[in-house]
């Protein structure tokens, strides 16, 4: 048998006839194909490239194409919208005043003009159920804006700046954080007897009920300020001021709108506690707690005298309930792959 071996020139990175050598053994492997491949003239770059016509979508952007496609977020929208509109312009869903009773009408049941019928008083209930929502609303957003200007003040400082800041302003939040939020309102209201208004009961939430909102900014700041963004605004010259709000606090507002969302209706519910309590708001303004507590006396008799501002109260605390457990999942990509 020949030495096929003997006829194969070595080629190495010196030899001057590479070519030949090729056809050297395409000629001694017979039967055998051999192809050079064409040179790619496709770059790296080109293969890798990914397709940037669209947009980058922010975390806000994200959230809302996840919000839009969950018939629950829709569902608290609307209830939300009704309360709203409820408190704003209540004359667009009834004529009557609710404060116009007659005795003579007590607890009879519905007639034309008053489709769910009269309380004690003679009041219509559909009228007050209506007007209801001003007071209950106007607490809850009030409360919660001075909650959560106070507490994100608060909780930034102390993330932010850290050491005795942090020390000092933790400790006098765990102060107010001992005190029930319900107890202390109750007791600081008595001292108003003579002067409770919508205001007074907002300004005895808002300073015992900041202080969730401030641990919560606290940790989302602490969180934050550590990321490469903010390194990159210190080496830019930033001031401590502009990378706090322009960098930390934007970044880290996610479980602060969640928090606020729900504390709407935690304050909507403890301003209902207090009117229901006769120590909120006084009789001259139209409540639901209000009316929830004059209504008992009518409960076995009548019982949806009662249920009427309830069922009211309900919905609009739920409906601000779901829509801060919609918001928290679209904002926290975690809880969304559970």
């Amino acid at each position: 048998m020949p030495d096929i071996n003997r006829n194969i020139p070595v080629s190495d990175a010196t030899d001057p006839h590479p070519a030949q050598d090729t056809v050297i053994n395409a000629e001694l492997r017979r039967g055998q194909e051999y192809y050079i491949a064409e040179t790619d003239e496709t770059g790296l770059g080109a293969v890798d490239a990914v397709a940037d016509e669209s947009a980058p979508t922010s975390q806000w952007g994200e959230a809302w194409q996840y919000l839009r496609k969950r018939p629950m977020f829709w569902i608290a929208a609307i209830l939300i919208v009704l309360a709203i509109a409820l408190a704003a312009v209540p004359g667009l869903f009834t004529s009557v005043d609710p404060r116009a009773c007659t005795l003579a009408n007590s607890l009879h049941g519905p007639a034309s003009g008053h489709p769910l019928g009269f309380d004690r008083q003679g009041c219509d209930i559909l009228a007050r159920t209506i007007y209801g929502a001003r007071a209950s609303v106007l607490v809850g957003v009030f409360s919660t804006l001075v909650v959560v200007i106070i507490g994100t003040i608060f909780g930034a400082l102390a993330g932010f700046f850290g050491g005795f800041v942090d020390t000092l302003l933790s400790r006098l939040t765990d102060i107010f954080f001992a005190v029930p939020l319900v107890l202390a309102a109750i007791v600081v209201m008595q001292m108003f007897k003579e002067h409770r208004t919508i205001w007074t009961v907002v300004l005895v939430l808002a300073v015992f009920g900041w202080t969730n909102i401030a641990r919560i900014t606290r940790g989302a700041v602490m969180s934050v300020k550590n990321e490469e963004f903010v390194t990159a605004a210190k080496a830019v010259g930033a001031s401590k001021f502009q990378i706090l709000t322009k960098h930390i606090l934007p970044n880290a507002a996610a479980p602060i709108i969640v928090y606020a969302t729900v504390s709407l209706g935690t304050f909507i519910v403890a301003e209902a506690t207090l009117s229901f309590l006769g120590i909120g708001l006084p009789s001259s303004v139209v409540s639901w707690g209000g009316d929830i507590s004059a209504a008992q006396a009518s409960l076995r008799t009548q019982p949806m005298v009662l249920f009427y501002p309830a069922i009211a109260l309900g919905l609009t605390v739920l409906s601000f309930i779901l829509m801060g457990d919609v918001v928290r999942d679209a904002l926290d990509p975690k809880a969304r792959k559970k």
